[in-house]
């Protein structure tokens, strides 16, 4: 069973995410806090499996709470909900630490889907928003990539080019005729050898540094 703590300032949404995820027959909300500080307080009480927190909130927002949360050990991956798109909040949740990424109008499967995921150390981020996480580094040149990308093997700029593509380990398997639990040893070391912590951060680096294009997600216009 998934063990979920929920943040949000407005009841009625707590309420609705409860009974959304509650739902779920691998699930179980164990708490909802009402903002970032007593999502914090209540993290470190009932160390969820995973959190799932609005973005903004009254004195301490979800961003604030998630690097608070990242002190935690283990730190519970966290995916942030927002009904706001704009880059800043995308951006400071992942640099923050945050595993995903959602807008409030996602459809409801995709809020379940993307707390499996975090569960199994993977990310997700609300189709919507993709493009202009892609756009903000594949519309431009590429940085040279830190020499650390020279670690990588063959294999894995395979991976990290399909993780960048959103593709979980089952998927990648599929792609590249691997077992899913190779695959995530693959995304385990891609991960320490990029100095990143999540597979999020791991797809912005892809871009941001040239090892996934635009046309490996969105194809060739």
């Amino acid at each position: 069973m998934i063990r979920v703590l929920l943040a949000d300032d407005q009841p009625a949404a707590r309420k609705g995410l409860r009974l959304l995820l509650g739902s779920a027959p691998d699930i179980e909300v164990v708490g909802a806090a009402a903002n970032g500080r007593e999502l914090v307080v209540m993290a470190r009480r009932l160390r969820p499996d995973v959190v799932f927190s609005d973005i903004r909130m009254p004195g301490m927002d979800g961003v604030a709470a998630v690097r608070e949360l990242a002190r935690l050990d283990p730190a519970p991956p966290t995916v942030m909900l927002t009904t706001f798109d704009i880059d800043d909040y995308l951006f400071g949740a992942l640099q923050a630490g945050a595993v995903g990424f959602l807008l409030k109008e996602s459809e409801p499967e995709l809020h379940v889907e993307a707390v499996r995921a975090a569960y199994r150390g993977e990310g997700v981020i609300d189709p919507k928003v993709t493009p202009r996480l892609v756009n903000r580094f594949a519309q431009t040149s590429p940085r040279a990539a830190p020499r650390r990308s020279a670690d990588l093997t063959g294999r894995e700029r395979e991976v990290l080019r399909l993780v960048a593509m959103g593709h979980s380990n089952a998927r990648i398997s599929e792609e590249l005729g691997i077992t899913p639990g190779t695959a995530k040893i693959h995304v385990t070391r891609i991960l320490t050898k990029l100095g990143v912590e999540s597979r999020v951060q791991a797809a912005v680096y892809a871009y941001r540094y040239g090892l996934a294009t635009w046309s490996d997600t969105f194809g060739e216009d």
